[in-house]
């Protein structure tokens, strides 16, 4: 085994200056540069699921009739949907490019390219000429820029995440790196209502120029979160790290992994994750099937309530925009919990919460007591919010430094594969009836205490400095 000599030692040191992890070990300085990579993750998450969402409400409303239709009526919904799926193909491999970018140039630096890269995207589909000006080249540029979204998808929240936390004072990492997951909340909401005033003015002016609008207004929010981001600095965790590379300081211990072991001097950050931290990255796959309260609330949780309850759907998206937004203050306030009593309690309280609310959300959609129907789903978003909002510093904490941005990334984007085939694999399990929702419930509910199952068996990382969670 190699070792770090004296002379080595001294170098670095001359580079690299103690990495401070307390609140109360941490400059004037470095508290603000704390407080500003939290802000850039809210912003930089809230532009990413914006785009997202405004992507997906035009996939449903526009697409399939101004890229699309040449296609018919069926065709045209079928392949613009097909064009919104193709970024979950593309979110993994853009988790191993930008996580191996992030983990080796910078988290800073990556971010940048993952912000521009997404904002670009977004601008130019507002700017994209229909097929019926561009013919087959229209539709084909639509997919192009819906695979760079998905691409930078695939690297902006872990490393946002990775981050905020590093940046953070260890006994509030919960709560700093909570803001990223806020940012999810805020786009979505965000997304959703972009669209409403232009619907309002009719169809003629949505598929003329109406459209574009909310892809158009991504770029000066994009320029706006380059700002902030740019003036964040790289966590002092991370300078150490490419320093002891850069002199060469660099021993089989430090290259490899908490057990002290590694193949290569500075071996890939994907290669060392599947070496030496896969339970951890299986912990992450696992777990992120928590995501499915996603697209089981809003995407088969309204068609299950339209479609079989015979609900109105004006009303049930209504009340879960609303209540989006009313568990916010609810999310920081879990977040803050997890940094005070762990990570693991409050996932797992959060996760199988939702095994049991679920089937109990589809029971009563067939009351059509909206009063109990809100109860149900007001208890599954504060609850659900806690899993959401503890997962952003849970899943950092799983990994060391050197390779943190990589495990997160690679692991949730692997996990959301699942998750985004999810309403598929309900709508073939759902059977007509008022007790035709049990498949789904099961379903789901297995998926939950899989999550929860998997969190258990991960170490209980709150508190515990950047230094303790490299040592594993």
């Amino acid at each position: 085994m190699s070792q770090i000599t004296p002379s080595q030692n001294t170098a670095t040191s001359a580079i690299v200056s103690p990495v401070q992890d307390s609140e109360a070990a941490m400059s004037a300085e470095d508290r603000k540069n704390a407080r500003l990579a939290a802000v850039s993750g809210f912003f930089g998450s809230t532009i990413e699921y914006f785009d997202f969402v405004c992507f997906a409400t035009a996939s449903a409303l526009v697409f399939n009739k101004v890229f699309f239709a040449g296609f018919g009526a069926v065709g045209g919904t079928i392949a613009s949907f097909a064009t919104f799926g193709v970024a979950y193909i593309a979110r993994p491999l853009g988790a191993i490019i930008f996580g191996t970018l992030g983990d080796r140039i910078g988290r800073t630096h990556t971010l940048i390219v993952t912000l521009l890269l997404m904002g670009t995207a977004t601008f130019l589909v507002g700017c994209l000429p229909t097929a019926q000006t561009l013919g087959i080249a229209a539709p084909i540029l639509l997919v192009v820029l819906r695979l760079a979204q998905g691409l930078s998808a695939g690297g902006e929240q872990a490393g946002s995440n990775s981050l905020s936390s590093e940046n953070a004072p260890k006994e509030k990492r919960g709560v700093f790196t909570g803001w990223t997951m806020i940012g999810v909340a805020v786009g979505t909401m965000l997304g959703s209502v972009a669209f409403v005033p232009i619907t309002a003015q009719g169809e003629d002016f949505l598929l003329g120029f109406g459209w574009r609008i909310p892809f158009l207004i991504a770029g000066p929010l994009m320029l706006f979160t380059l700002w902030i981001r740019s003036q964040v600095k790289e966590p002092k965790v991370f300078a150490e790290q490419k320093a002891l590379r850069e002199s060469g300081a660099v021993s089989e211990a430090d290259a490899g992994t908490s057990s002290g072991k590694s193949g290569k001097k500075d071996s890939a950050p994907l290669a060392e994750v599947l070496r030496y931290h896969w339970k951890n990255l299986l912990r992450v796959i696992v777990c992120s099937l928590y995501a499915l309260m996603g697209s089981m609330s809003s995407v088969f949780g309204l068609t299950y309530a339209t479609q079989y309850a015979g609900l109105e759907s004006a009303k049930y998206l209504g009340f879960t925009s609303v209540l989006g937004l009313a568990v916010i203050p609810i999310s920081l306030m879990w977040a803050w919990v997890s940094d005070k009593v762990g990570r693991r309690p409050v996932f797992i309280l959060s996760v199988l919460s939702l095994a049991v609310l679920f089937p109990v959300l589809f029971a009563v959609m067939h009351t059509h007591n909206w009063a109990l129907i809100l109860g149900v789903l007001a208890l599954l978003q504060i609850l659900g919010s806690a899993g959401n909002i503890v997962q952003a510093p849970m899943y950092t904490e799983m990994f060391p430094s050197r390779v943190r941005y990589t495990g997160y990334a690679v692991g949730t984007q692997l996990g959301l594969i699942v998750v985004g085939f999810a309403p598929t694999i309900a709508a073939a399990l759902v059977k007509p009836g008022p007790m035709g929702w049990v498949p789904v419930g099961i379903f789901i509910a297995v998926c939950m205490v899989a999550a929860a199952i998997s969190a258990f068996t991960a170490r209980e990382t709150r508190g515990l400095s950047l230094a303790e969670l490299d040592e594993g």
